[in-house]
């Protein structure tokens, strides 16, 4: 399920911007030109930290490929978005110790740089995944958006460690091959695929082991800190149903809470809560629902901890219920899904 982030809140850094335009004045379109015709004053660039709305960004996206005719902007964008530009978030997952656990922080607080997408990390037999998905009114933009995140983690990789991470991985993509699909021939040979079910980057989970060469614990949890404050600024301008789901993410280990102590949380009435959610055409039911389905196979794939206890932790009184609503997600039992992940892990 995308969180929906209102289009009005400041969310995208104006370096990301302020990059984007440079690769347009390279190709024959004046900075001040680009600006005028998304409606974004220049002095909203003047510092690199200051903040644009989504609403903005997007304008100057879809200006910045209108005027250039440059279809493939999103992948160049992303090959000019070095890992220093992202900041804390970038620190503190190229300082963790392995390629595993820095793609969980990743994960964790990606949402403070690219806050318009939805991404999910999970195993899948041979294969760690991590997939993407555009929030739904940036459809026009998905190639472009997918590409900048796309081509911004593989510079990272090639940094880090060559080729090697493309050695039996893939890149799959949910749309038609765009005209610069050559681009991504280059980048991934003949490990791309277009028209897929969603859109994906594929490597060999053996690689979560590898060690990261720059690994500081110190670094990470400074990082960390600024993330965390990035996360509740952004957090505290969202909308409730992103309030919602970050209340059930900040559990950690805990046992995930029911309707009426999230509205607690957040100061107001279960009823109150409910039909906000309404507005927003979702549920609590179905936020509730997708962290479930999110934390169970995490901790099936990666715990030894017994089926019923998994089920308290979220938030099921009866595991049977579990079970159901595992099923229904996965197409099989827990105790299945586990014997598949693991017995995978350990081949």
């Amino acid at each position: 399920m995308n969180t929906q982030l209102d289009m009005d809140i400041p969310a995208i850094r104006a370096h990301y911007a302020d990059i984007l335009c440079q690769l347009t004045e390279e190709r024959g379109v004046p900075r001040a030109a680009l600006l005028r015709a998304a409606g974004v004053p220049e002095d909203a660039l003047r510092s690199p930290d200051s903040l644009l709305t989504l609403s903005q960004f997007m304008r100057v996206v879809r200006q910045a490929l209108a005027l250039t005719g440059d279809s493939g902007l999103g992948l160049e964008l992303g090959h000019r978005l070095k890992f220093t530009t992202h900041g804390s978030l970038a620190q503190a997952a190229i300082s963790s110790d392995t390629i595993g656990e820095g793609l969980s922080v990743f994960i964790k607080y990606y949402r403070i740089r690219f806050a318009y997408m939805d991404m999910r990390f999970f195993l899948e037999d041979d294969d760690a995944v991590i997939q993407v998905d555009v929030q739904p009114d940036l459809q026009d933009l998905q190639h472009f958006n997918v590409e900048v995140l796309i081509g911004s983690l593989m510079d990272v990789a090639f940094l880090l460690f060559g080729t090697r991470l493309l050695e039996g991985g893939c890149c799959r993509l949910a749309y038609p091959p765009p005209p610069h699909a050559q681009a991504y021939r280059d980048l991934f040979g003949d490990r791309v695929e277009f028209n897929a079910a969603a859109s994906q980057l594929r490597f060999r989970k053996t690689y979560l082991g590898l060690e990261l060469a720059l690994s500081n614990p110190v670094a990470r949890r400074m990082a960390e800190v600024e993330c965390e404050a990035e996360l509740r600024r952004l957090a505290a301008l969202e909308g409730t149903a992103s309030k919602v789901r970050a209340i059930l993410l900040a559990v950690g280990d805990g046992r995930l809470p029911g309707l009426e102590l999230v509205a607690e949380r957040m100061h107001v009435s279960a009823r109150t809560l409910r039909r906000q959610l309404s507005n927003e055409q979702t549920s609590f039911q179905l936020i509730l629902d997708t962290v479930r389905s999110e934390r169970a196979r995490k901790l099936l794939a990666e715990t030894q901890r017994g089926i019923d206890d998994i089920a308290y932790q979220l938030g099921y009184s009866d595991p049977s219920n579990f079970g159901r609503a595992f099923r229904k997600w996965e197409g099989m039992s827990p105790t299945a899904f586990r014997e598949r992940q693991q017995g995978t892990t350990e081949s």
